[in-house]
């Protein structure tokens, strides 16, 4: 499936998209900590809402010289609240974000780990996984309601799979083939992103999967 999708809409390149635009097709394993940071904000800003409305509240921050832990702390509340305001949600997400920014500055530089990141207020498992796999490019297989939807349509999936259930059928079938660390950060990487790029065409509307190239050549 993976190199279905692949061969058929190519390298995504996702994030950091502000500080250094979508870099499709290569790959770098060290991020400014800037970059880092922007992984990290837009994770929480795309929380139940499109990437399309999270790219305005990163531009509007990037114009207030706001992306960084220390430009967003100086920056009073209402501020910060109108310029995350096209992703939706903004007073719950604005706390989210002053929260992180303390949890983000106690590490000190170092990579935090999933049950710290997932002890911080507004992080939940798929931001965790989100920010991990793109921010700090480990191997942690981001699941979102796409995935679930288009492996649950495939059959591989039932309808009460868990987040933890469907992410390790991910990693374990993808391990089995990739052992290179850095090359499966690649994979998992992609994976998301052109399951994501997939889903917006073949399982936004219901019923889901009406014309899915996925559904003719791997349903179980």
């Amino acid at each position: 499936m993976y190199k279905f999708l692949y061969e058929t809409y190519g390298a995504q390149g996702w994030w950091p998209f502000i500080e250094s635009g979508y870099d499709k097709g290569s790959y770098r394993f060290n991020k400014t900590s800037d970059e880092i940071f922007e992984v990290c904000l837009g994770t929480i800003l795309t929380q139940n809402t499109t990437f399309k409305s999270v790219v305005k509240s990163l531009q509007n921050l990037k114009a207030l010289d706001a992306l960084s832990p220390a430009s967003i702390k100086k920056l009073d509340l209402e501020s910060l609240k109108l310029a995350i305001k096209p992703s939706g949600y903004f007073n719950q997400k604005a706390r989210y974000i002053l929260e992180f920014v303390s949890f983000y500055e106690s590490l000190d530089s170092r990579v935090p780990s999933r049950e710290e990141l997932l002890s911080v207020l507004g992080i939940g498992q798929e931001s965790a996984d989100s920010i991990l796999l793109y921010g700090y490019s480990k191997s942690e297989f981001k699941i979102d309601a796409y995935t679930k939807r288009v492996l649950l349509e495939l059959g591989f999936i039932d309808e009460r799979a868990k987040y933890k259930e469907i992410k390790e059928l991910m990693q374990e079938s993808l391990k089995e083939f990739i052992e290179d660390e850095q090359e499966l950060v690649k994979v998992y990487q992609e994976y998301h992103a052109l399951i994501v790029h997939h889903s917006k065409e073949f399982y936004s509307k219901k019923p889901y999967g009406v014309g899915c190239m996925l559904k003719e050549r791997f349903s179980c």
